[in-house]
């Protein structure tokens, strides 16, 4: 996803963080992972994700209290983001459905709700964990 003006420094450092990440990270977790950057106090991790989830580039999931980088181009005014997330190895996935995301939209202008944005979170399993 593209923003419509570049990242900061600090922005692109927590960025990259997640992207390389292979599981969700809390704000914290990041903080520790970028001190040698010179982050030194979570409000700067708050800063940079909070602009990076308004230009869509990263998801809050809400469930775990982590965040995670977007893996899926989609719009994120009103559009879904889904995503599961294992509760034995932490692994989040996001996927998408237009199906489900024009059955909720439905759902909401029967409601006379305008909705913000979407996002799904199952928790269970995963293949691995499974096996």
């Amino acid at each position: 996803m593209s923003t419509s003006k570049p990242l900061t420094k600090r922005q692109q450092q927590v960025l990259t963080a997640l992207t390389r990440a292979e599981r969700p990270l809390s704000a914290y977790a990041l903080l520790d992972d970028l001190r040698d950057s010179g982050f030194r106090v979570p409000l700067q991790v708050y800063r940079a994700l909070n602009a990076l989830i308004k230009a869509g580039l990263v998801h809050k999931l809400e469930s775990i209290n982590a965040f995670i980088a977007c893996t899926h181009r989609h719009p994120h005014k009103h559009g879904l983001a889904a995503f599961t997330i294992c509760d034995e190895c932490g692994q989040a996935n996001e996927f998408s459905d237009a199906i489900v995301d024009k059955q909720l939209a439905h759902i909401a202008d029967n409601a006379q709700f305008d909705r913000a944005h979407t996002i799904i979170e199952m928790r269970g399993l995963c293949g691995s964990c499974r096996g």
